[in-house]
């Protein structure tokens, strides 16, 4: 008798206790969700264009031995289903130096968590990569591919 008293106390205490727990508020206790880009490493001079006789700059041709001046494209909104993903890129000299993502996911706290964890690494390893060709991240694979697929467009639209 005195197991079974001891049982049901324990299980009334232990439940009592998990009941109580406080977890931490999803609002709250959340970081702001960052501006979401990235500078390049070293930040490139902007190339100035020669100007003409009448002050108008010419036109800046794809050939020259000079730096082309950073051109940046934004890649076509993909929706998702936690919300629309667009991707811009920075491209300097055909390679990209920055991506930024000026549309993610953020309608919830938990979407705004997701995306401030993982469009950091994506872009960091977009400008490490160069390309489309980059691995999701774990916890958020429907923004991973919505990411990829405005990234590919940006990529298609700046002739990469």
């Amino acid at each position: 008798m005195r197991r079974v008293i001891l049982a049901i106390v324990s299980t009334a205490a232990c439940l009592v206790l998990l009941l109580s727990f406080k977890t931490r508020s999803t609002s709250a206790g959340l970081p702001p969700v960052p501006a979401i880009t990235t500078a390049p490493a070293h930040s490139p001079k902007p190339a100035t264009r020669p100007a003409t006789s009448k002050g108008h700059p010419k036109a800046a041709s794809s050939g020259s031995a000079g730096s082309a001046a950073p051109t940046t494209v934004a890649g076509n909104v993909v929706q998702t289903i936690y919300g629309p993903v667009q991707v811009a890129i920075t491209v300097t000299n055909r390679k990209i130096t920055a991506a930024r993502v000026p549309v993610y996911p953020n309608g919830s706290p938990h979407d705004q968590q997701i995306s401030s964890y993982a469009l950091p690494q994506l872009i960091q390893e977009t400008v490490a990569a160069g390309s489309a060709n980059i691995s999701a991240v774990s916890g958020a694979t429907y923004t991973s591919q919505g990411y990829r697929s405005s990234l590919q467009s940006a990529i298609d639209k700046a002739g990469l």
